[in-house]
């Protein structure tokens, strides 16, 4: 028989642990001796094992404290979920960890992108767009490629296939240069008309690619260019009314 003290160094965790686990019903009390002190078996660092081992797995203490009357086939079962869940678990760690190593080596936002979002926003500089352009569209494909991988190399490829139309990429253009003007600027009403015509001329009664309906994500893209401009936000209202979209999943930004 040994000492909570005991009990703790040779399990490894702290006093207080273990008086945690007694309040929580994990870990039953044992008898005290004739000087009042709690004394621990064999059986008792079993179970101390058991939980500290679960407990460092990020099973919650409720959890853990029902497993205790679980049979051993259902202890095997829990065990074996806990263990698909830690799985899942260092695949998710593992791939953040790319990510971090990745902005670390590269250096600047634009590293948490593949390397053609990259390439696309230099050019986007070199076509004449405006820094406060290439910025919004660094932080929109970096919001699209972290929320939805499987989906953003299809909207980035459209896009990208798009600006090699030099009408088209004149349209993105006369988006960006729209930022500045008045929002009741006749040249917006011109600029929505002609986007839109562009836009049934592209893709004509199918609708452009985009994210599953369920996403928030369009919505909060479209709103981020809308507040930055009452110019933009008029813009983006008249392309939809041309186009008769009332869905947030098809933004109006070219």
């Amino acid at each position: 028989m040994i000492t909570i003290g005991q009990l703790a160094r040779y399990v490894g965790v702290s006093v207080k642990a273990i008086r945690v686990y007694h309040d929580k019903g994990l870990l039953p009390e044992p008898d005290r001796d004739a000087s009042g002190y709690r004394r621990y078996g064999a059986r008792d660092a079993i179970d101390l094992v058991k939980i500290r081992t679960l407990a460092e797995a990020g099973v919650p203490l409720a959890r853990i404290r029902d497993l205790r009357s679980a049979t051993d086939e259902q202890f095997q079962q829990a065990l074996r979920e806990i263990d698909d869940e830690l799985t899942a678990r260092i695949s998710a760690l593992r791939a953040a960890q790319g990510r971090l190593r990745q902005l670390a080596d590269l250096g600047g936002q634009s590293a948490a992108l593949p390397a053609e979002v990259g390439a696309f926003l230099e050019h986007l500089t070199r076509w004449g767009f405006t820094p406060r352009w290439v910025e919004l569209q660094r932080d929109l494909w970096i919001l699209v490629f972290a929320t939805h991988p499987d989906r953003a190399i299809t909207l980035f490829q459209d896009q990208y296939e798009a600006l090699t139309d030099p009408a088209l990429r004149q349209l993105f253009l006369d988006y960006d240069h729209a930022y500045d003007l008045d929002a009741d600027d006749l040249r917006i009403d011109a600029i929505a008309r002609r986007i839109a015509e562009a836009t049934r001329a592209r893709y004509g009664p199918d609708e452009p690619p985009g994210l599953n309906g369920a996403s928030e994500i369009p919505a909060l893209i479209q709103g981020a260019v809308n507040v930055s401009s009452p110019a933009w936000h008029r813009l983006d209202s008249l392309i939809r009314a041309n186009l008769a979209v009332t869905s947030p999943d098809a933004p109006a930004t070219p």
